[in-house]
């Protein structure tokens, strides 16, 4: 089965003379670097403008409660529409969204609510990431070529992360946040073009609203069934509650904390990506072959472990060091996290299937705690100077379940 070992083809890069992976690797390439270039900059201009953590890291739940609501309902669109004509719309949609947010900074007329109301814009579109683009990776390559394809998909995504944050900060500090902006707008509408042109063919079926309750529950059904896709869904529901809403504390950490400028806390941001294209690169290449389930468990601790660290440390470069390290367990997650899917799921639930993962990936920004406020990426303390940072970060990924007052802050230092 595939959930034993995923291994690549006698020719491990053939999939790139495919037109059809190239349009869809560019694609996601652009969209996953502005889509981290934009959350970068919103963080840090809602804590310029508002000094509120909490504010900060609604701006990125605004962003994932999309995910949480609608996963599952646009697995069912993306099993039955036209995947390439949504996924034109998805891109336009965003270039819309940033230009508007671009006229707005340059105007001086830009509000931290403007900033939200297009986080759940991006959040819907986002939405449909995996049940869209990801499907049709599978689709376009030849059944013995989607590890490698997704792994390189997942590696150019890790590149992404790295280089839409390090854009991000650098644009916001030498052209604004409307620069920012207009990189963003071009570039979603560069992606838009190119997939106008890409050849897909789909027997697309009618929508029946009525239905959608039944396809949901049919794909759920096939994820308990198979262990590998329950083992995708559960450490989907692990790692997006207990560690990846830490990026939405990255602006404030860097800024007030370790007191260093954006293009640096870009570069923080970038870190964790900066260790998962270390792996990314040799299971693209085929050098390098991971067990399924084993490889999704393992990483997922690893990162775990690196992030509980690296809340302890003081030091910029220490908490670089760590994120980079954690970022070879998110290589293995990243990667057995699609690819499971696409090898283990029916092909006529496959969609259904990314829907539910997609629900899990919202369910992060989901979680609310006693004073209703989202736990995975916003329940830290707002600027209050009992709480540590540190102490901050380490209940910001659920580490830590109980409030508890970090009485003493520790001397933090630029490393």
């Amino acid at each position: 089965m595939a959930s034993d070992r995923i291994t690549s083809a006698d020719e491990p890069r053939s999939f790139l003379a495919t037109p059809s992976y190239l349009r869809l690797w560019f694609a996601g390439g652009i969209g996953n670097a502005m889509r981290w270039l934009e959350l970068l900059v919103a963080g840090i201009f809602t804590w310029e403008v508002t000094q509120s953590t909490v504010l900060v890291a609604l701006i990125t739940v605004a962003r994932s409660l999309p995910m949480l609501f609608i996963g599952t309902i646009a697995g069912v669109v993306g099993e039955v529409l036209n995947r390439k004509r949504l996924l034109v719309i998805q891109l336009l949609v965003m270039a819309a969204s940033s230009a508007v947010l671009c006229a707005l900074a340059f105007s001086a007329q830009i509000r931290v609510w403007h900033i939200a109301l297009a986080g759940i814009v991006a959040g819907i579109v986002w939405a449909m990431e995996l049940a869209v683009r990801r499907r049709m990776i599978g689709e376009v390559v030849t059944p013995d070529q989607v590890g490698p394809a997704v792994a390189f998909d997942s590696l150019t995504n890790s590149f992404a992360r790295v280089l839409g944050p390090l854009a991000g900060g650098a644009a916001y500090q030498t052209l604004g946040l409307g620069g920012a902006y207009v990189m963003s707008a071009t570039l979603y509408f560069a992606a838009g073009v190119t997939i106008g042109g890409l050849e897909f063919r789909q027997e697309p079926r009618r929508l029946r609203f009525g239905r959608i309750a039944i396809d949901i529950a049919e794909a759920v059904a096939a994820a308990r069934a198979n262990p590998a896709i329950f083992a995708v869904v559960l450490v989907s529901i692990i790692m997006n509650m207990f560690a990846f809403s830490y990026s939405a504390l990255i602006a404030p950490i860097g800024l007030d904390v370790y007191r260093v400028s954006p293009t640096l806390v870009g570069a923080l941001a970038a870190a964790e990506p900066l260790g998962a294209i270390a792996v990314g690169i040799p299971l693209s290449t085929g050098w390098l072959h991971l067990n399924g389930r084993r490889a999704l468990l393992r990483g997922s601790l690893l990162f775990l472990v690196a992030l509980a660290t690296m809340a302890l440390s003081p030091w910029y470069s220490i908490a670089f060091v760590l994120l980079l390290v954690g970022g070879l367990g998110t290589a293995a997650f990243s990667n057995m996290q699609t690819t499971l899917i696409l090898t283990e799921a029916p092909p006529a639930t496959r969609s259904r299937v990314m829907g539910i993962v997609t629900m899990c990936i919202g369910n992060g920004a989901g979680r609310c705690d006693n004073d209703r406020r989202p736990v995975g990426a916003s329940r830290i303390p707002d600027g209050d100077p009992d709480h540590g940072w540190p102490g901050a970060l380490w209940i910001e990924p659920g580490l830590e379940e109980t409030d508890k007052d970090v009485t003493s802050k520790p001397q933090l230092r630029d490393g």
